[in-house]
């Protein structure tokens, strides 16, 4: 895109993760009539935003952080390889 507009910039920022796996295509507003939801950015949910929703606040006590290893992994994918439905499945979904 040589010139993108700010709407289609803010886009280009937010999916470009995903880039390589879709092709954007600037669609015309007289075209395109039913995407003004998606073209807009959501409003932060404070006190100036008119459709403010006051929410309980949540304080985290503490966080506790967890190593799982391979081990943990590897007897998931034993236990598909049993389940003969769950591995065929698999096998299709993988196949291109």
């Amino acid at each position: 895109m040589k010139t993108p507009n700010r709407h289609m910039l803010r886009w280009q920022i937010a999916i470009q993760e995903y880039r390589g796996n879709m092709t954007i295509v600037h669609k015309s507003g007289n075209i395109h009539k039913n995407a003004d939801g998606l073209s807009r950015w959501s409003l932060a949910n404070i006190p100036d935003n008119p459709s403010w929703v006051p929410q309980e606040e949540h304080h985290i006590e503490g966080i506790s952080v967890t190593d799982i290893g391979t081990e943990f992994f590897d007897k998931g994918k034993e236990s598909n390889k049993i389940d003969t439905i769950f591995h065929i499945l698999s096998q299709l979904l993988i196949k291109p």
